[in-house]
C-alpha cells in the first residue's frame, strides 16, 4: 500500500474494501485470459498413452488410427499436433524396462526348456499309449516267411506273447499280450507245434493259433540255448509219446554214441525243427536231434577227438551272447579270462553256468549266495577254467564263434538294453563300471525285467 502524507486524508475502511475488491475482480479477469495447462485424468492409465504415443512415427506416415476417428488423414495428424502442443515435455524413458522385460523372457524360456527336460519321458510315454502297441502292418505281413512255433504245457499268456517275439511272429510283447486279456472267452492253448508265419499282425496271430489245422502233428521245435530238460518235454508235447518214455531213454546216454564225457544228452540235441512219424520211439526221435548235432560239427571241421570241448564252449556262448555279431567277441572274452596273462584267476564269472547248476535253466541271473556257493559244479565264479559241461544246446552260430573268436582285448561285456541286445564291450574295470551303470538305469526305466 503507498505511503499517505499529511496533505493527503486518510482511506476509510469502506474505500480501502472496495480497492482490495477490486484488485481481486482483476487479478481474476487475468487468470481466466489465461489458456488451462493440458492434464491427464486419473482415470487414464498413463502407461497405454505412452505406448499409442510411441507407436506415431516421426515422419507423415498416415497415422491409420486418428484417420479413422477423425474422418482423415490430414485432420488426424493436425488433431494429434495441437494436443502434443500443450502437453509438458516427455520425460526420457528408462531403459530399465527393457532389460527388465528380456529378463522375464530369459527366465521364462529356461522354465519352459527344463519342464521339457523333465516331462519329456512322461510325455513320451503318454503318447506311446495313445498310440498303442507296435504291431507290425499289413503291410509288413505280407512279406512274412512260414516259422513253426512251440507252445508248452503251463505256458501262461505272457510265455506265449514272449515266444511270439522271440520268433519274430509278432512285432511286440504288448500287441499280442493286450489281446489276449480283452479276448472273451479266455483262450485255450493245446501245447505242440504251430505254423505260423513272420511279421503277422497281433489279432492274425492270435485267429491263427485258435484255428484249425494250424497245430501241427508229429513236430518238435528246439530253439538254440534250449536246456536238455526242456527238450525233453517238447518232445512229449509235439509227438504221441509220454515224458515218462522220453525221459528213460534219454537216461540211457550210453546208446547215443556221444563222448566219453557226457554224462547226459545236454549239448547234443541239436536245436532244429522235426518232424516225425507217427510210430517213432522216443530213442528214435533223440538219436534223430544226436546225430543232427554231430552233423553239424563234423560241417564246422570239428574232430570226433574236440566234440566234447567244442560243445561245452558253444552252450556257454550260446548262453550268454545276444545279437548275432556279438558271438564272437563273447567267445573272445572267455578265452581272454582263461589266459593268466590277461586274466590272474583264471574264473569266467559267467553267471549262465552258475544259473544251470542251479537248476534255472530260463535265468542268466543270479544271487550273491549262489553265486558264493562252491557246491554248484557250474559255478565259474568259484571254480576256475571252462565250465564242467555243456548248459544248453547250442547251433551254428555258437558253433563257429567257439571256434573262430574275434582278435581283441575284451575281458567284460554286459547287455546295456535288453530290448535291442545292445552289448556294451570293455577292457578295463572303469569301463565296464561304465557300462554297468547305463544297465541299471535301463532296467530302472523298464522295470518289468527286474
Amino acid at each position: 500500500m503507498p505511503s499517505s502524507t499529511p496533505e493527503e486524508p486518510l482511506p476509510s475502511r469502506r474505500q480501502l474494501r472496495a480497492q482490495q475488491a477490486a484488485a481481486e475482480q482483476a487479478a481474476a479477469g487475468e487468470r481466466q485470459a489465461a489458456p488451462p495447462p493440458v492434464t491427464v485424468a486419473k482415470d487414464r492409465p498413463l502407461l497405454p498413452r505412452l505406448a499409442s504415443e510411441a507407436a506415431v512415427p516421426p515422419t507423415d506416415a498416415t497415422d491409420f488410427w486418428t484417420a479413422t476417428e477423425s474422418g482423415g488423414a490430414g485432420r488426424g495428424r493436425a488433431n494429434r499436433r495441437s494436443l502434443l502442443a500443450g502437453e509438458p515435455p516427455r520425460e526420457k524413458r528408462s531403459h530399465k524396462a527393457a532389460w527388465g522385460c528380456l529378463i522375464v523372457f530369459a527366465v521364462l524360456a529356461a522354465l519352459v526348456a527344463g519342464a521339457y527336460f523333465f516331462l519329456q519321458g512322461p510325455i513320451s510315454q503318454i503318447i506311446a499309449a495313445t498310440q498303442g502297441p507296435a504291431d507290425f502292418t499289413t503291410e509288413e505281413a505280407a512279406s512274412g516267411e512260414d516259422v513253426v512255433v512251440m507252445i508248452h504245457g503251463g505256458d501262461g499268456g505272457s510265455d506265449i506273447a514272449s515266444t511270439l517275439v522271440d520268433r519274430g511272429v509278432v512285432k511286440s510283447f504288448d500287441a499280442f499280450y493286450t489281446l489276449l486279456l480283452q479276448a472273451t472267452p479266455e483262450p485255450v492253448f493245446q501245447p505242440g507245434a504251430y505254423q505260423l508265419k513272420t511279421k503277422m499282425v497281433a489279432s492274425t496271430a492270435l485267429d491263427a493259433l485258435q484255428a484249425d489245422g494250424t497245430r501241427l502233428r508229429q513236430t518238435v521245435v528246439v530253439p538254440e540255448g534250449t536246456a536238455a530238460v526242456d527238450v525233453l518235454q517238447s518232445i512229449s508235447e509235439g509227438t504221441d509219446i509220454p515224458l515218462t518214455d522220453v525221459q528213460a531213454a534219454a537216461a540211457n546216454v550210453g546208446s547215443f554214441g556221444l563222448p566219453p564225457e557226457a554224462t547226459t544228452l545236454e549239448g547234443f540235441l541239436f536245436p532244429a525243427t522235426y518232424t516225425f512219424s507217427p510210430g517213432d520211439t522216443a530213442q528214435v526221435v533223440l538219436q534223430a536231434m544226436v546225430d543232427r548235432q554231430f552233423e553239424a560239427l563234423d560241417s564246422a571241421g570239428v574232430a570226433v577227438a574236440d566234440r566234447w570241448s567244442t560243445v561245452v564252449f558253444a552252450s556257454l556262448i550260446q548262453r550268454e551272447a545276444g545279437l548275432a555279431a556279438d558271438y564272437y567277441k563273447v567267445s573272445r572274452v572267455f578265452l581272454n579270462r582263461l589266459n593268466p596273462a590277461q586274466w590272474k584267476s583264471g574264473l569266467l564269472q559267467s553267471d549262465a553256468t552258475v544259473a544251470y547248476g542251479t537248476g534255472n535253466t530260463h535265468l542268466v541271473t543270479t544271487t550273491d549266495a549262489e553265486r558264493g556257493n562252491a557246491g554248484n559244479a557250474y559255478n565259474t565264479y568259484v571254480h576256475p577254467g571252462m565250465v564242467v559241461g555243456p548248459i544248453s544246446n547250442p547251433g551254428d552260430l555258437a558253433i563257429d564263434a567257439a571256434l573262430h573268436p574275434l582278435d581283441g582285448p575284451w575281458l567284460f561285456f554286459v547287455t546295456v538294453n535288453l530290448d535291442t541286445g545292445e552289448t556294451v564291450f570293455s577292457t578295463t574295470v572303469a569301463e565296464h563300471d561304465a557300462a554297468v551303470v547305463i544297465w541299471q538305469n535301463w532296467m530302472r526305466e523298464h522295470p518289468e525285467y527286474g
